[in-house]
């Protein structure tokens, strides 16, 4: 069997965006296809704000990774974070969320990244213990997120 996980390319965007859409409903996110679509377009066209992978087991995408760069003083310098992972339902436990988070590791170890991040629902038991088993360990802090609308000119 081939890597099921390559670098997503601009013919990709409409598969993903299809992936991003049935993951948001199964998660009750917000979901907006043209605004989604664009982002998704930038972050593959521009590595420098992160990678996107996806997951093509068998000629057909059927999940994606998304790794995002960032900079930490605590974490000593550059460190990575997976903003999202997502497998459809009748593609999981065959190793392949797993398969994308050692490419994102691989591509972390490239770069130079101290510490690799994610989050996960705290209902999500199944995903927090494939994350345990892969190294990544829960500091009991909560993730906080503020909002900042865009600037708008006068």
């Amino acid at each position: 069997m081939t890597d099921p996980i390559r670098l997503a390319a601009p013919a990709d965007v409409r598969d993903i965006i299809a992936l991003v859409e049935e993951y948001y409903r199964q998660e009750g996110y917000p979901f907006d296809a043209a605004e989604l679509t664009g982002v998704v377009a930038r972050l593959i066209d521009d590595p420098s704000r992160g990678l996107l992978w996806v997951i093509e087991p068998e000629d057909r995408i059927v999940g994606y990774c998304l790794l995002t760069w960032g900079y930490s003083l605590e974490h000593r310098g550059q460190d990575a974070f997976i903003d999202e992972l997502y497998v459809a339902p009748a593609h999981r436990n065959h190793g392949l969320g797993a398969a994308a988070l050692r490419a994102a590791e691989r591509a972390c170890r490239a770069a130079g990244v101290r510490s690799l991040h994610l989050e996960v629902e705290r209902i999500n038991v199944r995903a927090q213990e494939l994350y345990r088993r892969l190294g990544f360990v829960d500091h009991d802090r909560y993730l906080m997120t503020k909002p900042i609308p865009p600037a708008t000119t006068i």
